[in-house]
């Protein structure tokens, strides 16, 4: 193998294979960049993310490519792309490092998973992880319409104050969607204002046939959000231990989005 090769080979192959692995080497080299202002040597960068000299050049070029980075004075900067927009520039880097922790928990769970948020009256799915071998569920009816009969649903509307709950369900009246619906409202909101904070949502075939969840959660300032995961009913006895999982992820999760 060439050292050309070998270069690339450990581009591709260091902490992972495939586009997140090159996306976790990407964003750890800016983080890395970000946290020193007066710029930071290759060496010094290469040190901090345990990677060659060579890997960190050629994953920092294409940064630089990108207007990400810029190299003055023999350090690496944070490029235009990345300072000059402010903080609005950060919202990509923000969202693909999320969509990245939740791949990497899709395939710790082996379940798809779903990061949602409550914003101006709305349940709105954020973003969303899934694969051939964790499929997401079929959203058969508006997942706006029936926060009342999802775990993802319940879990945010657990968050809202009791007229604020009121209030969704007066825009999103309770509908049957299964046998297992909650249709009286007055039920419904003597479970939400009991459900303690700390334990996972569930959703036993209520908006669904053939289908659970779970969702814990998510808080950061004066967002509402929540991470959930769904199973096939068939794979019931998993989601006890799945919601554990998405509980001791919410705070890295959170994390993601802050930084």
């Amino acid at each position: 193998m060439s050292a050309l090769s070998r270069d690339q080979h450990a581009t591709l192959g260091g902490g992972g294979t495939g586009p997140f692995g090159v996306l976790r080497r990407a964003l750890r080299l800016l983080e890395a960049v970000d946290r020193r202002p007066g710029g930071a040597a290759l060496a010094e960068l290469a040190r901090e993310l345990s990677l060659p000299q060579t890997v960190v050049q050629r994953i920092a070029e294409e940064l630089e490519m990108e207007g990400y980075l810029a190299f003055a004075d023999g350090a690496w900067v944070p490029g235009g792309a990345f300072a000059m927009l402010g903080q609005q520039s950060r919202e990509p880097m923000v969202r693909a490092r999320m969509q990245l922790r939740l791949a990497e928990l899709r395939d710790e769970l082996g379940a798809a998973v779903y990061f949602t948020r409550y914003h101006d009256g709305e349940l709105t799915v954020e973003a969303v992880s899934e694969a051939d071998y964790a499929p997401a569920v079929e959203e058969w009816v508006d997942f706006r319409a029936t926060a009342h009969a999802s775990a993802i649903g319940k879990c945010l509307l657990g968050q809202l104050d009791h007229d604020g709950r009121r209030d969704h369900l007066s825009r999103h009246p309770i509908a049957r969607l299964t046998s297992r619906t909650i249709t009286d409202t007055d039920q419904l909101m003597h479970r939400l204002e009991r459900q303690p904070a700390t334990v996972p949502v569930l959703d036993l075939q209520e908006y669904a046939l053939g289908t659970v969840c779970a969702a814990v959660p998510v808080s950061a300032g004066s967002t509402v959000g929540c991470l959930a995961t769904s199973l096939p009913v068939t794979e019931l006895h998993r989601l006890r231990s799945a919601a554990e999982l998405l509980a001791l992820r919410a705070a890295p999760l959170m994390l993601a989005m802050a930084v």
